[in-house]
């Protein structure tokens, strides 16, 4: 029993309610479809019942595009299979297809890098790649082209692109040259005695710099590298040595940005540039001053407390019934009392303006603080903010 007959008193709350309700319909349909109580499924859906609905789920028709969907949920036989790829290969061919792929051999793929929306999106590839041999007939991307992209899980399911060949009776072709071709990196060889070190160990030797012939033909060979505009200096053995698959293909850009001297000093004069900025900004801000806070304080509080009971006892409407209950005064001290009351709030008001539009502005003061101020402390903020100096920037404070 959820509740009692007192609406003000509820034994569980809407949560207990809906976790109960919950529990009840999962024991509902545990009961209903134990082995316990199969007779009571036997008993709700006759066996007539039970043909007319499988009927009926037989004889529904699904569309095409539906079992392709579902087949990429159900594991498709071989019988299937072959009949979908003799479907595909007739499609290809009627779209002449193989002179297509032929076409593309050499073409560029990617490169877009720079387009500005791709970049924006991180759509762009980061270098572009060459078309180097045509697709071939059972690739995935060729399937996925072709509108049969629904067969490319149940082909790695039975044996690969490769073992299709066999399947359809077609010659397999030869494995790409790029995957049978070892790549070999050149080895690092240290050179103690400088026998291959041509850029450290150069020069003339002893007997040679004393052979007038031998001089000359060095000196020839200067001019003419100069003239050519060829370096001097051979390359190091450090510099002609080449990383292990540090090929230029498929290879993303550069994280970290070859710093050479130009780039140093860049990179130095950008960050004094922005140093010096920050700096010029931050002297240019105001100095903090302890009056440019909206408290009110001091005499400023005692003005503004004396202003609210004089409002209060002139305009309030229990002010009568005082004055009547202690015989402290009549109705002329009441009209009497209204008069300092206007006079201090005109003087609050017109003391807020003041500070805010006149006073302020030329101090570089906030006006929103001081007009507040004001209003709360009548001519003693106006006195207050007359005796302070003009605020000034923590530059002009420093004597910058």
């Amino acid at each position: 029993m959820l509740f009692r007959p007192k609406h003000s008193k509820i034994m569980m709350n809407h949560h207990h309610v809906t976790i109960a309700l919950v529990s009840l319909h999962i024991a509902a349909v545990q009961s209903f479809f134990s082995p316990s109580t199969n007779h009571l499924f036997h008993r709700q859906w006759p066996q007539r019942n039970v043909l007319q609905r499988s009927n009926i789920i037989n004889s529904y028709h699904i569309p095409r595009s539906q079992k392709h969907v579902s087949a990429l949920f159900a594991k498709m036989g071989e019988t299937e299979l072959k009949a979908e790829l003799a479907e595909y290969l007739s499609k290809r061919e009627a779209a002449n297809a193989d002179e297509a792929a032929k076409a593309e051999v050499g073409t560029v793929i990617g490169g877009t890098r720079g387009n500005v929306v791709l970049d924006f999106v991180s759509g762009s590839p980061n270098k572009p790649r060459l078309q180097e041999e045509a697709a071939g007939v059972f690739d995935y991307d060729e399937l996925m082209k072709y509108g049969y992209s629904h067969l490319v899980t149940p082909i790695m399911e039975n044996g690969g692109r490769r073992a299709m060949y066999q399947l359809m009776n077609l010659p397999e072709p030869a494995t790409p040259e790029r995957l049978t071709k070892k790549k070999s990196a050149p080895k690092l060889v240290i050179d103690r005695t400088g026998e291959t070190d041509r850029a450290r160990y150069s020069g003339l030797k002893m007997t040679q710099a004393l052979d007038d012939e031998a001089m000359g033909q060095a000196l020839q060979e200067t001019v003419r590298k100069v003239k050519e505009g060829r370096a001097l200096r051979k390359k190091l053995a450090e510099e002609e040595y080449v990383m292990p698959f540090a090929d230029n293909k498929n290879k993303g850009p550069r994280q970290t940005p070859l710093w050479t001297p130009e780039k140093l000093d860049e990179a130095g004069k950008k960050a004094g540039q922005a140093i010096a900025w920050a700096r010029k900004a931050k002297m240019g801000e105001l100095k903090k001053d302890p009056f440019e806070v909206m408290a009110v304080e001091g005499e400023l509080r005692i003005y503004s407390i004396i202003v609210a009971i004089t409002t209060a006892l002139a305009f309030g409407n229990a002010t009568p019934t005082l004055m009547s209950m202690t015989g402290l005064g009549s109705d002329e001290l009441v009209k009497f009392l209204r008069i300092p009351a206007v006079v201090l709030l005109v003087a609050s008001a017109g003391s807020g303006i003041v500070n805010a539009a006149v006073l302020a502005p030329p101090k570089r003061r906030s006006s929103l603080v001081w007009g507040v101020k004001g209003l709360m402390g009548g001519p003693l903020a106006v006195r207050q903010l007359r005796e302070l100096g003009d605020l000034k920037t923590i530059g002009e404070s420093e004597g910058i």
